[in-house]
């Protein structure tokens, strides 16, 4: 099969996209468009017409047509193959065929029909493929993303470090009766003018909300002081409208490397010493079974909030059999976590940093066997004469996980109308938007490690995959817990809170 061009154009032959996998020019596919109407004979069905050079293998869609013109060569079955997935296409990115709706989402559909051919040859793609493919979901953009929230994160709690330290000089400088020191570089003539009267304002509003302090009960010449605390409400304003931004996204908040404080709250009451042992799992699995790849990072990370507490160490229980490849933090005693599995600073004379988040222990579990895949999904669609009946079944491989809210995603056919679904374990949605019916479930433990759902609709098999999967844990998939926190000096148990969240970055499918 050779593929000239992918056209949609009106009954007249006037070309609205038009798509070129060959070497053509413009006036020659606007004559052969042109010349296309004018082949067809009136009152016949037609799938295909011919002249001495090219082929048009056409589909009427409303009031336009979708045209390929091949080589009179090709094989036609391929042709209308072909042409039955261009119209599958086109409904995707245009909610009416009309000649504006097609202008505006031109690009849309150009994107999409280069992923169905290549130079003129046709791909083994499908139409959720071709959905995946256009969409560019980047791992590195979201990784991106996650750096820059934290580093704005971390700016802002820069700033108002230094916020607090300059408004302790001027309480200092008005105890003492000196005069306020000044400080330029933000257009400002200092402090100097400042009355007391004023001072004592600002002292009173600022230390219960630095940020809501009002602009209009400030004199001429703010200090910089004030400018930092105006640029921590720009820099909130800022992260919260980019977490707005990604859906994405997916929600991405949090520490480097999990979402989990969007997905699972923290404790009500967090000691002076908080763990949190966050794992993401990215799984991708073979429709006709078998695990193409399993990876899993984990990450403990400590916060400490009182200096009394700053000296500890960390005892790590391992319970795993999975074959963790473990990697502690540069600062943390290696020989001693090697020979004891305890986690400790190089220098004991040292204390862990105040009220910052610190990963001290990194965790990889890589595999492609199948007996780790923490939930197995099977479906399988089955062709009858109204279209396809699909089962699909889900399987806690290990049970001493508890996953709550479990989606399972399936792309169904667009334009067939919803599924009709038979016996279902959970709840299902049908989303006609999008093309993809979502099956619910609360909770899978133990206690309902399997179920499966039936449903009917006109497609065929390749169009219910790829399948995603997503839930999330509050118990660890490696099983690796921090048995207990202690003292430096005299081993003394100290009190710590912890959180466990085990999320899904990709699990899917294919």
């Amino acid at each position: 099969m050779v593929l000239l061009a992918a056209a949609v154009c009106t009954k007249g032959g006037k070309a609205i996209v038009s798509r070129q996998f060959v070497e053509m020019t413009r006036t020659r596919v606007e004559g052969l468009l042109a010349a296309f109407p004018k082949l067809m004979g009136l009152g016949k069905q037609h799938t295909f017409v011919e002249t001495e050079s090219v082929r048009y293998v056409y589909q009427p869609l409303e009031k336009l047509y979708m045209v390929l013109i091949t080589t009179k060569n090709s094989n036609i079955l391929e042709d209308l193959e072909t042409l039955r997935l261009f119209s599958r296409v086109i409904p995707e990115y245009c909610r009416v065929l009309e000649e504006a709706e097609i202008s505006d989402h031109c690009f849309d559909l150009i994107f999409a029909f280069d992923e169905i051919v290549a130079l003129g040859y046709r791909e083994n793609v499908n139409l959720a493929q071709i959905r995946t493919f256009t969409e560019m979901d980047s791992h590195e953009e979201k990784v991106f993303r996650a750096v820059r929230e934290t580093q704005e994160r971390e700016a802002k709690a820069e700033m108002r470090r230094k916020a607090k330290e300059l408004q302790q000089v001027r309480r200092d400088a008005e105890r003492s009766g000196k005069k306020i020191p000044a400080y330029g570089g933000f257009g400002s003539a200092g402090m100097s003018s400042m009355s007391s009267g004023s001072i004592m304002t600002d002292n009173i509003i600022e230390p219960e909300k630095p940020k809501m302090a009002p602009a209009s009960i400030r004199p001429s010449g703010p200090s910089k002081a004030l400018k930092l605390g105006a640029r921590g409400k720009e820099v909130d304003n800022f992260v919260d409208q980019l977490k707005s931004e990604g859906e994405t996204i997916m929600s991405n908040t949090g520490k480097k490397l999990s979402l989990a404080s969007n997905v699972l709250p923290p404790p009500v009451n967090m000691e002076s010493v908080h763990l949190r042992i966050e794992e993401k799992i990215s799984l991708t699995c073979g429709r006709d079974g078998g695990l193409q790849n399993m990876e899993v990072l984990g990450i403990i990370t400590l916060r400490v909030a009182d200096d009394k507490v700053g000296r500890i160490r960390l005892m790590v229980n391992n319970n795993g059999s999975k074959g963790v490849q473990l990697q502690t933090h540069p600062n943390v005693d290696k020989k001693l976590f090697t020979s004891d599995s305890v986690i400790g600073l190089k220098n004991p004379e040292k204390s862990f940093p105040l009220n910052t988040d610190v990963g001290v222990l990194k965790w990889r579990l890589q595999s492609t066997d199948d007996a780790l895949i923490p939930l197995t999904i099977n479906c399988w669609p089955s062709e009858s004469a109204t279209g396809c009946d699909v089962n699909i079944e889900y399987e806690l491989q290990e049970e001493s996980l508890e996953l709550n809210d479990v989606v399972i995603t399936i792309p169904t056919p667009s334009g067939v109308g919803p599924p009709t679904v038979g016996d279902v374990d959970g709840e299902y949605k049908h989303d006609s938007r999008r093309n993809i019916l979502e099956w619910c479930l609360p909770v899978i433990d133990a206690s309902n490690k399997s179920g499966s759902l039936e449903f009917s609709i006109a497609g065929q098999p390749n169009d219910f995959f790829p399948i995603h999967v997503s839930f999330v844990s509050k118990r660890s998939y490696c099983d690796i817990q921090v048995a207990k926190v202690a003292h430096v000096e005299g081993l003394a148990p100290v009190k710590f809170s912890e959180e466990t969240s085990f999320l899904v970055d990709k699990y899917e499918i294919l």
